[in-house]
């Protein structure tokens, strides 16, 4: 499972996830920072990520599109890197049997 960070979290994430969620990225790293929400949800869609974000126009698109892309929307305010990188950690094998299910969309968490 990769993962696709979106720009409201840090992109110093990534290398801390990277041992559980192999070949992730962060939206910056793409060239997709300040990208339409359209474009940066095909983006996922063509590459085979999981896209993990605050926003809550993710929430919503992923309620009303199909899946590909799904996504792992953070249910979290303002909060350290280092949550937030807890938060992906800890719920790695619960996102990588969401991943597997075929009909699942999105992962809220906490």
């Amino acid at each position: 499972m990769k993962l696709l960070l979106d720009e409201n979290l840090s992109d110093r994430i990534v290398p801390h996830v990277l041992d559980l969620f192999p070949d992730s990225a962060h939206v910056k790293s793409h060239g997709l920072i300040h990208t339409n929400d359209t474009i940066i949800w095909s983006f996922p869609r063509e590459r085979g990520y999981v896209i993990v974000s605050k926003d809550a126009d993710f929430h919503q698109r992923s309620l009303v599109s199909d899946h590909p892309p799904k996504l792992v929307f953070l249910r979290v305010g303002n909060c350290p890197t280092s949550q937030i990188t807890q938060l992906l950690r800890a719920n790695h094998l619960l996102m990588s049997a969401f991943d597997s299910d075929a009909d699942a969309s999105i992962l809220i968490l906490p």
